[in-house]
């Protein structure tokens, strides 16, 4: 139970990390949006992929990855 709270403080943490490093690289967030997404798209298929597999450790990597991607949607939304 506890390991799954901070897997759930883990994923919310991911939002002000993404303001923070957001507000430090305000230039460079422009130039960078399409990574981002390109970025994105392949921390989800590997999230994925990883699910069907018989990995031992797969939630973390998963919950780790989801980390990412959280961060990477919080640098596009605030590069508008």
């Amino acid at each position: 139970m506890i390991q799954n709270i901070l897997y759930a403080l883990l994923l919310i943490a991911g939002f002000p990390a993404g303001l923070y490093i957001a507000n430090l690289t305000k230039e460079e967030l422009k130039n960078w949006k399409t990574r981002f997404i390109a970025i994105i798209i392949i921390f989800f298929i590997i999230a994925i992929s990883i699910l069907f597999t018989s990995f031992e450790f797969k939630v973390p990597i998963v919950i780790t990855l989801f980390f990412g991607i959280i961060v990477f949607l919080t640098l596009i939304w605030k590069s508008k």
